[in-house]
């Protein structure tokens, strides 16, 4: 079986490994990779893979190499456990590889991975969906599915953290990552916020044309930042000399500075604490678990649990 590898300690180092597979064992499935996209989130992924996130982790690779981590789907060709069918398909997270075998513990809407090594990881990564119980699959749209769809979840989350705050102005750069847009999007939605993108001059056209931003400036220009405040910053791009002069710029204007991406990760990331709030690290699964838990203080007094739906609030 064929693996892109990346080396940890580069991950401009990449090769093509081949592996001997093991036969499937009991309980086990494997499924092979149909369709998977590859985007900044990918990068941002491997840029990542060590520390805290340990993205590597997931799908453990040879020595000093991890594997490429996609979304996309997988039909399973082989299969040793309970109501998984040969021939079923499902979306998730896979490695950059021909295959893939898990341990399936079943799920009303397909199963979770239940192999020992991913049992400390955040459960979101590894759920995999059945297309057939998938109410928000389009057997048309596949594509733009692997594109969109865990994007836009991230965006969705991270419009509703930001929405924690009393922002007037929403500042985001890497306006025309796919996270970023799916964010503006949503802040649009919510309402009550001038939302303002930063770019490079070779996006810029592109950022404008999306209409998501109210305005959209250049990193050049970003020392000459005019806004109201508070302000919220959101940082895909992870450029340490953007971040601190946007931090200058914004001055006591500034009330939050968050961290989510670094499509820019060759970009040094260190450099001098930067004046005003300290960036807030977010992550979806940790963020999306604990607005999820049940809240006792909206539950009528009989009921022992209850579940609360998170619902955005919306402006006309």
């Amino acid at each position: 079986m064929r693996e892109l590898h990346i080396s940890k300690a580069n991950i401009r180092d990449t090769q093509f490994a081949l592996v001997k597979q093991a036969p499937v064992g009991e309980g086990q499935a494997r499924l092979k990779l149909d369709l998977f996209a590859l985007t900044s989130n990918n990068v941002t992924y491997a840029a990542m893979g060590t520390g805290m996130l340990g993205y590597w982790d997931f799908f453990p690779a040879s020595e000093g190499f991890g594997k490429v981590l996609v979304w996309g789907f997988g039909t399973v060709i082989e299969s040793n456990a309970p109501d998984i069918a040969v021939g079923s398909r499902f979306y998730g997270y896979y490695p950059l590889a021909e295959t893939l075998d898990v341990t399936p513990k079943k799920t009303p809407t397909g199963f979770i991975d239940a192999a020992p090594h991913r049992a400390a990881k955040a459960v979101l990564y590894n759920v995999y969906t059945d297309i057939t119980l998938d109410p928000g699959y389009d057997a048309n749209y596949e594509p733009e599915q692997t594109l969109f769809r865990p994007l836009y979840g991230t965006g969705w989350w991270a419009a509703d953290f930001i929405k924690q705050g009393d922002a007037k102005t929403v500042v985001l750069s890497s306006a025309s990552s796919k996270t970023a847009l799916a964010t503006a999007h949503q802040l649009r939605n919510l309402g009550g916020a001038e939302i303002i993108g930063l770019t490079s001059p070779g996006n810029e056209a592109y950022v404008r044309e999306s209409g998501l931003y109210h305005r959209v400036v250049l990193y050049d220009d970003a020392a000459s930042l005019k806004v109201q405040g508070p302000v919220t910053y959101v940082d895909y791009l992870g450029r340490a000399e953007l971040n601190a002069t946007v931090h200058r710029t914004l001055g006591a204007a500034l009330t939050r500075s968050v961290i989510i991406g670094v499509t820019d990760w060759a970009a040094p990331r260190s450099g001098e604490p930067l004046p005003g709030p300290k960036p807030e690290f977010f992550f979806v699964p940790t963020y999306a678990a604990d607005r999820l838990k049940p809240s006792r203080s909206s539950c009528p007094p009989w009921a022992a649990t209850c579940t609360r739906s998170i619902r955005p609030r919306t402006r006309s």
